[in-house]
């Protein structure tokens, strides 16, 4: 059997989240889909993950040390010879960096493990019809069945009739 190479972000997005086993419901998915093509935060709970915060900063630290020791091993002697207060200032915007950007790297890796699970189980709801060529259909089709009062048990169905046409 093949085993597929997994990038680091994948790597990354395994180590710091759980996800559930369990499948994702379609109603579910549906929303989960129109909240995050308009941007939005979709509820972890629908899609069954969680993150593991201290993980994330583990992970998180290793990236910032990744980059911050070459860069000091760079600069350490032309900033020597700098005034101490320039340092001290310096420092103090680097530390802020540093504590304002993890909140950028868990929306990012937030979005990531979103769209991967969105799609995963795009597959599995919808086997003939791919994400990036129907979403958008599908997604029209489900707001049609808010209008329609179609109950959840018959969604698919309505669904599929309305792809079919």
């Amino acid at each position: 059997m093949k085993k597929e190479k997994k990038t680091i972000k994948e790597m990354i997005l395994n180590y710091i989240y759980i996800v559930s086993k369990q499948p994702i419901l379609l109603r579910d998915l549906l929303l989960a889909n129109r909240q995050y093509k308009e941007g939005m935060l979709v509820d972890p709970a629908k899609l069954g993950f969680r993150l593991k915060l201290t993980r994330a900063y583990t992970v998180y630290t290793g990236i910032i040390l990744a980059i911050l020791i070459p860069l000091s091993g760079l600069f350490h002697k032309p900033l020597a010879h700098l005034d101490s207060h320039i340092s001290i200032i310096g420092a103090v915007l680097i530390t802020a960096v540093i504590f304002i950007s993890f909140n950028f790297f868990i929306a990012k890796m937030r979005d990531a493990i979103t769209i991967i699970l969105i799609k995963k189980s795009w597959k599995l709801h919808f086997p003939f019809f791919s994400y990036e060529e129907y979403s958008e259909k599908i997604e029209e089709i489900f707001e049609r069945s808010f209008k329609e009062d179609i109950p959840k048990r018959e969604l698919e169905k309505y669904i599929l009739d309305n792809l079919a046409e």
